[in-house]
């Protein structure tokens, strides 16, 4: 009979202290508030599998960023003003994906629906922000401006009353949504 102690999680992402994948490194497949206990810096990291959001500051706050498999040399590529502190893993999901979008905090203003992803709330619903949020069912990304681009936050099911209070602060507006499908692999970033 077989170890099944050596099966690896489906999850992994191996974090490095210097640029280039070089110095002390560190293996996580769940979230990690604060990777500084493991590591004095983290400025690279290689997602062997699965999808998970990297933070400039500790308990998933400040700068984030989505990862998926693949080679992050350099935490300045990612948008990341300081190194690395804090990462969540993104669980797989199979289901169906819904989200309900308000102009205004405390879910106030207009509100629309997404079911899929959107581009451009300005030229789809004539919403000039998103303030606030009820993620119903999935996993998904917000980002800053139109057609993906920009800082960006990660979402999952619950009630977000004011998003320029989250973990992002520099962020004033959110302006497309994605979402995070269950094949992270070949989920453009």
């Amino acid at each position: 009979m077989g170890n099944l102690n050596n099966k690896k999680p489906f999850e992994t992402i191996i974090f490095y202290e210097d640029r280039n994948f070089q110095g002390r490194s560190y293996e996580a497949s769940s979230d990690c508030p604060e990777l500084t206990s493991y590591l004095s810096r983290c400025n690279s990291c290689r997602v062997e599998s699965g999808c998970f959001m990297v933070y400039d500051r500790s308990n998933f706050q400040g700068n984030q960023y989505f990862v998926r498999r693949g080679e992050y040399n350099d935490h300045q590529h990612m948008g990341m003003t300081d190194s690395v502190r804090s990462c969540r893993m993104i669980p797989m999901y199979k289901g169906q994906f819904r989200m309900q979008v308000y102009e205004r905090e405390n879910f106030g203003g207009q509100m629309h629906e997404l079911m899929d992803d959107c581009d451009s709330i300005q030229e789809r619903y004539r919403m000039s922000d998103c303030q606030s949020c009820n993620v119903m069912e999935g996993h998904w990304l917000m980002y800053e401006q139109p057609h993906f681009r920009g800082r960006q936050m990660y979402v999952r099911p619950g009630e977000y009353r004011n998003l320029r209070e989250m973990g992002n602060s520099s962020v004033n507006k959110y302006s497309s949504m994605r979402r995070i499908l269950d094949s992270c692999e070949s989920q453009h970033h």
